[in-house]
């Protein structure tokens, strides 16, 4: 450190600070003293020792070369740079990125076809009979003239049927695009026709469309060919297209590809999903969280537990569709994550694995939970629908006591640009 600079902590001395962050320098005498006084509700003390650091390093550069020009100041140290760019960045990890969605669930159904693969209200469907109904679907779709890479819009509830319709779009080659059904019939329609969609598939009552729309269910009845298609696809292919809200401007469409879902469910470093889960799926259909509610299960020869959406909008039918179906893993945007936390925290940490995303998340909402003292592992998430669902992962130690809840990292987990 060059001569006469020095740097101590002020200890007590500073009560309150007006700003959340202040740095004031001033002359005495021929020294220039100062302080860098911060808001302890904002910031621990760890940050602010690495700006103490960063303010040190500048003031070196100054002492040694007032000339120089600040952009060529290192601020970082050598340690601290090496893990910003590559201990941080040493995400990497193996996941069957050659193979198709359709391809991984059809090897859970060999391993154990009789197992439950998914259940909506009373209805139970074994990972064979998921599978025969898809194949069904599929063969239907290929003498319909669905080719490589077709759109098919799919405008259904949470439901059997939907699961039904997504792998058996995915068997005949083609792409699935799912729209909410409570959309207006103009927003719907300009969806179908920004992706090119050349098929609609819904439920009895048709939906109004300038393409061909059918009803799923006589598609997957009956006792025809339900054999795997066994189409020679690459996972590099689109699976399915999925739509922001469009709260910025015109809803833009994400193309995901096979792999990039693979990713998100499998040996993902944040979440361990298994042949002894249950996943609820509590989201829209068209929200790219059901993305891991849907694959998550199916790909690692867990349960899926559709949820109407009369149980999920009553808290107490929620909390008791949850511990009624011995559900093990839940996914809820912040805003249902908050207003749940206020009413059946008890519920909710008794789970195995609780994620919530979609805005900033709640302190008071997440210190709810631990103080239940469950089994529950936390996860705070972010991602934008680009990087297939989740980008970082937050995982909430047992003794938390910070004041904001971090977004966190991406950990074992590889959000896929598209």
């Amino acid at each position: 450190m060059p001569a006469g600079l020095s740097v101590e902590a002020a200890g007590d001395q500073v009560d309150q600070v007006e700003f959340d962050l202040e740095l004031s320098l001033g002359e005495h005498g021929e020294q220039i003293a100062g302080t860098l006084a911060y808001a302890t509700a904002l910031f621990d003390q760890a940050t602010i020792e690495r700006q103490r650091g960063y303010l040190l390093a500048l003031l070196r550069a100054m002492a040694t070369d007032a000339q120089q020009e600040v952009r060529r100041i290192e601020l970082l140290s050598a340690a601290e740079r090496s893990y910003l760019l590559e201990e941080l960045n040493r995400t990497a990890a193996p996941y069957p990125a050659e193979r198709c969605i359709h391809e991984l669930f059809e090897a859970q159904v060999h391993k154990a076809p009789d197992a439950v693969a998914l259940v909506c209200e009373d209805e139970r469907l074994s990972y064979g009979e998921l599978n025969a109904r898809a194949n069904r679907l599929a063969h239907h779709l290929i003498a319909l003239g669905v080719k490589h890479g077709d759109r098919i819009a799919t405008v259904l509830d949470r439901s059997a049927a939907l699961v039904v319709a997504q792998l058996g779009i995915l068997k005949a080659g083609g792409v699935y695009v799912p729209i909410d059904r409570a959309l207006p019939v103009a927003r719907q329609e300009l969806l179908m026709a920004d992706c090119a969609a050349r098929l609609v598939l819904c439920g009895d009552d048709l939906v109004e469309a300038t393409i061909p729309v059918r009803a799923i269910e006589p598609l997957i009845a009956g006792t025809e060919c339900s054999s795997d298609p066994g189409l020679a696809l690459s996972a590099e292919t689109a699976a399915y297209v999925m739509y922001t809200s469009g709260s910025t401007g015109l809803p833009k469409g994400v193309v995901v590809p096979h792999r990039a879902v693979n990713r998100l469910v499998i040996n993902s470093g944040y979440v361990k999903i298994d042949e002894g889960d249950r996943v609820a799926w509590a989201g829209n259909p068209a929200f790219d969280a059901s993305t891991f509610e849907v694959w998550a299960p199916l790909l690692n020869g867990g349960c899926i537990v559709a949820m109407h959406a009369a149980t999920v909008r009553d808290t107490a039918s929620f909390a008791r569709a949850l511990e009624r179906h011995r559900v093990t893993s839940l996914f809820l945007t912040t805003a249902l994550f908050n207003q749940y936390t206020s009413s059946i925290a008890p519920t909710l940490a008794q789970l195995k694995h609780l994620l919530c995303g979609g805005e900033r998340g709640d302190l008071a909402s997440f210190l709810r939970v631990l103080k239940e003292n469950g089994p529950v592992r936390l996860m705070n998430c972010y991602g934008p629908t680009e990087t297939t669902t989740f980008a970082t992962i937050w995982t909430c130690p047992a003794d938390f006591n910070g004041s904001v809840v971090p977004i966190g990292g991406a950990g074992g987990l590889h959000g896929e640009e598209n």
